[in-house]
């Protein structure tokens, strides 16, 4: 199994991306990654620093800091539409998948995890105190 620092600058490069790209794609209903969304991403991003499994924590620490870059890079390269810019992820995140598999099963599914819980803590960024209030239980289909 490699580790995350024997990655070729292109890999590690790439995959520093990953945090940007499921952000954005929890946050494609808006066309954009809005300001609170950028910073619930940033924020859960600093927070993985000290709670994600050991073996990620190179990468967490690397992603915090090149996160802001990132999402200004690719915020003005991908296309503005919806389609076109889901589709571009979806394809950067199956070459993404590629590069975790080099890492091993298990970097891979500990990376699986926390991405998940990733793009769910950012796709409710944009929801409000009041929806909170008022379902304050997630509901299939309403809520989530």
């Amino acid at each position: 199994m490699k580790s995350f620092e024997e990655l070729s600058p292109v890999e590690k490069s790439r995959l520093l991306k990953f945090p940007v790209y499921i952000s954005m794609l929890a946050a494609n209903n808006d066309d954009s990654l809005n300001p609170s969304e950028k910073k619930a991403a940033l924020k859960f991003c600093h927070i993985k620093t000290f709670t994600c499994d050991p073996l990620l924590k190179d990468f967490y620490r690397r992603a915090e800091n090149e996160f802001e870059k990132n999402v200004a890079e690719l915020e003005q390269t991908l296309p503005k539409e919806k389609s076109g810019r889901e589709e571009i992820i979806k394809t950067e995140l199956a070459s993404i998948e590629n590069i975790l598999l080099e890492l091993g099963t298990d970097y891979a599914l500990l990376m699986y995890r926390s991405m998940k819980a990733f793009k769910k803590h950012v796709s409710r960024a944009h929801r409000n105190i009041l929806e909170y209030f008022v379902f304050p239980l997630p509901i299939k289909g309403l809520t989530d």
